[in-house]
């Protein structure tokens, strides 16, 4: 039997990088102290990312995973001396016991698929940051219990993005979690699933906001709310847009829009469960809690500044057939295998007679997708681009933020501009054959 009161709190790794966020987190709950509430944790800080480099450092047999796993440790267990007074509590040996996990892996010379060792050791960093928080609101008595989402949240086999499987994984939540908010909070996991054959698996970079909807959406909550670093949803990433000003109210849909073009205030899979159930997102600062934030539900507001989305680190691929023939439906269908079978998102697509052009993230999966699309097309490049979406466009915007930078690319709707772009003194830009 669910409860329609239940609300889901989500922490990101920013707030709780260091002994203080933690208190402060500690502080917020306290606030809503009596109530069901399932609250979902990242990892702490830059956790990821140090274990992203102990994944690739353990694939390249370099002995920098090592150290790097010897230093994320003592960071860890430099903030739990910080909030635990007891040196023999408990946790020090809980945290150590999940970091051995990774000190197995590293032992033994790599050889099971990269994506599938990913998820075995980047999802470390939640288990052991929400067993820290989980043990230190015990300590500080306020009554708490911790949950494995493997156990809850069911996903197939596909590593680093594991697809959820709804109908059970709503059923091991329903008959889970109820029965363990009788005066207690529930802490688990963000961003981690779980296979039938008990692997562990990660739902997609940022995913603890999905992990989030999922909870809301099984358990029919009656909100739930984000934690970050800024106000609430901003109109623009003020890293670089200094006169970024908060949005109070977003709809679903134009949450959706802007999440799929990379606005990283939400992760782009978290509306669509929580639209279904109308339950409200809402994203608040933990900076300062008391601040009402933004509001995402079915309501549309009246009116929506300029929202502008920058993605950096872009590259503008395009694809011709080597006979100079058109660009047909048996040429895409190829072109989008690839991108599919090399799990390359496109960010922008357009099609031209004997031409077809995407802009996509520069990562690791480039370059072998571009080595099997020259095999049947010639395939030319740029790189060190920019991506900037703009919602509810107007020309002196377009012109405020492209000024001084070369247009490679652009497209427009009657609500979205794309631009794609390159500094204009930037020479190591030009097309190459590839």
């Amino acid at each position: 039997m669910t409860t329609p009161t239940i609300k889901i709190l989500k922490f990101g790794g920013a707030s709780i990088k260091d002994a203080p966020s933690i208190h402060n987190v500690v502080e917020i709950l306290r606030t809503y102290k009596g109530e069901p509430i399932v609250v979902i944790i990242s990892a702490m800080g830059n956790t990821t990312n140090a274990l992203e480099g102990i994944v690739k450092g353990y694939y390249s047999r370099s002995r920098d995973s090592v150290e790097l796993l010897l230093a994320l440790k003592h960071e860890h267990f430099k903030v739990l001396k910080e909030l635990f007074r007891e040196v023999d509590h408990p946790i020090f040996d809980e945290v150590n016991n999940t970091f051995v996990e990774i000190d197995w892996i590293l032992e033994d010379s790599p050889h099971e698929k990269y994506d599938y060792l990913y998820d075995q050791i980047v999802s470390v960093g939640e288990m052991v940051a929400s067993k820290i928080v989980s043990a230190y609101l015990n300590y500080k008595n306020i009554s708490t219990r911790w949950l494995d989402v493997r156990d809850c949240i069911r996903t197939d086999s596909t590593y680093r993005e594991g697809k959820v499987l709804w109908a059970e994984t709503e059923t091991k939540i329903i008959k889970t979690v109820p029965p363990l908010l009788s005066g207690h909070f529930l802490i688990t996991q963000g961003f981690l699933g779980g296979t039938s054959e008990n692997a562990t698996t990660t739902l997609g970079r940022e995913g603890s906001d999905y992990s989030a909807a999922i909870f809301a959406y099984a358990l029919n909550a009656e909100s739930v709310i984000i934690w970050k670093d800024v106000p609430g949803v901003l109109n623009a990433d003020p890293r670089y847009f200094p006169e970024a000003k908060k949005i109070d109210c977003l709809s679903y849909r134009e949450a959706i829009e802007i999440a799929y073009y990379g606005a990283s205030v939400i992760h782009p899979k978290t509306i669509k469960p929580l639209q279904n159930k109308k339950i409200s997102l809402y994203v608040r600062s933990f900076i300062n809690p008391a601040a009402e934030g933004s509001l995402i539900s079915e309501l549309s507001p009246e009116f929506l500044p300029p929202i502008l989305v920058l993605k950096q680190n872009q590259i503008l691929i395009s694809m011709e057939v080597k006979d100079f023939s058109f660009i047909a439906e048996e040429n895409l269908s190829q072109i989008f295998y690839l991108f599919s079978r090399h799990r390359v998102k496109v960010n922008l697509m357009q099609n031209a007679a004997i031409s077809f052009s995407v802009c996509c993230d520069h990562d690791e999966k480039i370059e072998p997708m571009i080595r099997e699309l020259s095999e049947g097309f010639v395939v030319k490049s740029n790189h060190k681009l920019e991506l900037l979406t703009i919602r509810h466009y107007t020309e002196d915007v377009i012109n405020k933020y492209s000024v001084g930078k070369e247009i490679l690319l652009e497209q427009k709707s009657r609500q979205t501009v794309q631009l794609v772009l390159r500094h204009g003194t930037d020479e190591s830009n030009s097309a190459s054959n590839t």
